[in-house]
């Protein structure tokens, strides 16, 4: 900001870091369906309501990346704790964006409040938990952390599993719309499952068996836990192997163990298995040898059509203790009151939780969390104050900083549940996770490539900057489903997820390609993850502005962007349109 809007929005910020600050002494959070072609038809032929875009306001004032290094630094920091739900260092970040939000100019988004507290459940397991393979020439034991990472999202203090057939189901998929049952003519009670990572279409890089290359939900190890839940199982391990996966073994290890949080169940959770989990492939691997067979056999037997489940001959006997907390933790929310149809709305959100702090590790032992997501944080910060500074768009805009997106985006599936403007009038969702914080690209990646008519936005955008938009280079690794956004997209909520591409003004994609792979290697989801004041985060003010433009052109319009004609969450829209039309006339009256 520059100018009088700087020492305005500057004067608020003083006052809570004074206020913070004794605090802070005392102290001692995914970076994942349609295809189509960019500038194609069914994104370039628009109404004319949606082909324009917004005029930039006289006094617009400027996204800096001194003021998004200011928030990155301090939300990753140490005295922030990495950011748990629900620790101390959570309650700091909560404090601190709402504090932020009000300094841009919002006004409190819930109740007259800024915060929606989000009712969670912590299952803590005992870190010394071991496993007992029984029925190979010698027992095997696996030990929590190492060989397997286990829980169980029962709310129980015990759960246990004793001489539990292990059996393999391939990809533990029930698909009927692709024909295919991994489970057909199998009764699993009390037997634990042995599953593969990914769908079938990533197996055999089919493009006409599921989707191919990329991914589908049925891919997710979510749904591999609910479909094996559905079929009554009593435990289910997922075989990980990175590449299907799409992370090293580091981030199961760092991702699921500690605390696992849950949405308060009303039914505590006993409707799921008993005990859920990974498996490194090492160990899968003795499992098949024990019946004369290897992984990758039983992952080519996993694709045929005559595919039939495998005993493996072997038991599964383990005892999980927990420590069990219900808490709070908070969402914080603030808007911009539209000038014509307030009840309306455009959504910017992301997620401030990270992984916290692990006393068990050596040496760093603080998930900071500066990428994933102090970026997403910071820029939603930045959005606010720029769109606080001129008048107000004919719709509301909401901001949305959502809490355990690391835990299984529960704080966005809170929200989503339990929304402070109607889905059915919110008329765009826009998600920014894990902002890249190394410099301009030549292009933008979109997540959900071809999906529905917010990427015809963000191509003229982009357009105007010189840049293209591309597909996501991996699709097989399934982000689409790994953030915020989904929870928005499964209610029927057109969601615009993108990040910076891989083609870098500066060293192109080569430079592109080994930044991604250093990130995931050395810094996602690991201690590694901190703010570096030698950063280029031009690139993120690039993003920010096409994010600005996107969402002010739908804001101050009466464009209603929909999904396109090939993707199922068009029909979950399309249902939501009588009520659409109904919240219309009332906000007439």
């Amino acid at each position: 900001m520059q100018g009088t809007q700087t020492m305005v929005r500057l004067m608020p910020k003083l006052n809570w870091i004074l206020v913070l600050l004794p605090a802070l002494l005392l102290g001692a959070c995914g970076n994942d369906e349609g295809r189509g072609t960019a500038g194609d038809e069914t994104t370039a032929e628009r109404p004319m309501d949606q082909q324009q875009t917004a005029a930039p306001a006289e006094a617009e004032p400027a996204i800096t990346a001194d003021e998004l290094a200011e928030h990155i630094k301090t939300l990753s920091s140490d005295e922030f704790g990495g950011r748990e739900p629900s620790t101390p260092g959570a309650e700091k970040a909560v404090e601190y964006i709402a504090a932020q939000f009000e300094a841009a100019g919002l006004e409190p988004g819930i109740d007259g409040g800024w915060y929606q507290q989000v009712p969670l459940v912590s299952i803590t397991l005992d870190p010394a938990t071991t496993v007992s393979i029984e029925g190979l020439d010698e027992p095997l034991v696996l030990r929590q952390g190492e060989n397997t990472v286990l829980w169980t999202k029962r709310v129980r203090d015990q759960v246990s599993l004793e001489d539990s057939d292990l059996v393999f189901v391939g990809y533990g998929v029930v698909a009927p719309e692709y024909d295919w049952n991994d489970y057909e003519g199998l009764d699993v009670e009390g037997k634990t499952v042995v599953i593969l990572v990914n769908d079938p279409g990533y197996g055999t890089q089919d493009p006409d068996l599921f989707t191919g290359n990329k991914m589908t939900y049925y891919g997710r190890w979510t749904y591999k836990y609910e479909e094996a839940a559905r079929q009554g199982a009593a435990g289910a391990i997922v075989i990980h192997e990175t590449e299907p996966a799409g992370y090293p073994w580091e981030v199961v290890t760092g991702s699921w163990t500690g605390p696992q949080y849950d949405l308060v169940p009303e039914n505590e959770n006993m409707d799921r298995v008993k005990v859920e989990g990974w498996i490194t492939h090492e160990i899968a691997d003795q499992l098949f040898q024990h019946i004369g067979m290897s992984l990758d056999a039983a992952k080519q037997a996993a694709l045929q059509e005559d595919f039939e489940p495998i005993p493996l001959e072997a038991t599964m006997s383990t005892v999980l203790n927990n420590t069990i907390e219900k808490t709070n933790s908070r969402n914080v929310v603030g808007v911009i009151e539209g000038s014509a149809r307030p009840q309306e709305s455009v959504l910017y959100m992301a997620h401030w939780d990270h992984l916290g702090t692990d006393p068990n590790l050596e040496g760093d032992q603080i998930y900071n969390g500066a990428v994933d997501n102090a970026t997403g944080v910071a820029g939603l910060i930045e959005l606010a104050g720029k769109f606080s500074a001129g008048e107000p768009p004919e719709r509301s805009v909401v901001f949305l900083a959502v809490t355990a997106e690391e835990s299984g985006l529960l704080g966005s599936k809170y929200y989503a549940n339990n929304p402070a403007w109607p889905l059915e009038l919110t008329a765009a969702v826009i998600n920014m996770d894990a902002m890249s914080p190394y410099g301009k690209t030549n292009d933008l990646v979109v997540v959900g490539y071809g999906m529905n008519e917010l990427q015809g936005y963000l191509e003229r955008a982009a357009a105007e900057q010189g840049r293209t938009l591309v597909p996501e280079p991996t699709p097989e690794k399934g982000f689409y489903f790994r953030s915020d956004h989904f929870n928005f997209a499964k209610k029927g909520v057109p969601a615009l997820y993108a990040e910076a591409g891989n083609d870098y003004v500066e060293g192109g994609t080569e430079r592109g390609e080994k930044l991604e792979a250093e990130y995931t290697a050395e810094r996602y989801h690991k201690p590694g993850d901190e703010y570096d004041p030698s950063w280029d985060l031009s690139g993120m003010v690039q993003n920010l502005e096409l994010f600005y433009q996107v969402g002010n052109t739908i804001a101050d319009s009466n464009a209603w962007p929909e999904w396109l004609e090939n993707v199922s969450f068009r029909a979950i829209r399309e249902k939501s349109a009588d009520q659409r039309q109904g919240g219309e006339q009332a906000g007439g009256e």
